[in-house]
């Protein structure tokens, strides 16, 4: 592929990625809806409990380390677990049970009723996710969904459904960062107007 193919396909990937951010950014209310659930619960003294698969663990796991650690300001380090980061937990469930239980069984363990269960899913099928969000909702949590495409069966499951509408993985992926950023800038701004 020439230098001239390459430029016309970095062209491509920002104009599309851009795109995508234009037509989420015009309904930003599930993601603040989100964000104010999980504030409101961690100024409770809920945990966040967050999980996905594959890239969609990555954001989990950023995610809860952007609030255990800091996202820009100095605070209280805040209750959020990545359900993704136990390998004897994971292996053990999904060979004992099965990999659709692997998120399920930590929720029972870990969760209360009024802590928050985020599930991410890019294809918005994920059945580890589905039966997390299913089990989360039967304890009592609240429950929150970050997905792609049109949601699939896991944006129905819950309580919000923050969705990203594009058929694209990689772009899914690209504007679900920029969501979970947006979300950290709430709860760190909620946070900063209590102290």
């Amino acid at each position: 592929m020439a230098a001239r193919d390459h430029a016309r396909l970095a062209e491509h990937v920002f104009s599309a990625a851009v795109a995508l951010h234009e037509r989420v950014r015009a309904n930003l209310g599930p993601t603040l809806a989100a964000a104010q659930a999980m504030s409101e619960a961690m100024r409770s003294g809920r945990k966040l409990l967050v999980f996905g698969n594959g890239g969609s663990a990555a954001d989990a796991q950023h995610l809860s380390a952007e609030l255990v650690g800091r996202f820009q300001k100095e605070r209280v380090a805040l209750p959020a677990i990545a359900l993704t980061v136990d390998t004897s937990i994971l292996t053990s469930v999904a060979n004992d049970y099965s990999f659709t239980q692997v998120f399920a069984r930590q929720i029972e363990a870990l969760g209360q009723p009024g802590d928050i269960a985020f599930g991410i899913s890019t294809s918005g099928e994920s059945a580890n996710v589905l039966v997390g969000l299913q089990t989360a909702r039967a304890r009592g949590l609240r429950t929150i969904a970050l997905t792609g495409r049109d949601g699939g069966s896991i944006g129905p499951a819950a309580e919000i459904h923050v969705n990203v509408p594009d058929q694209n993985t990689a772009r899914v992926q690209e504007v679900h960062m920029t969501l979970l950023h947006v979300m950290c800038e709430v709860i760190e701004s909620d946070l900063e107007l209590e102290q």
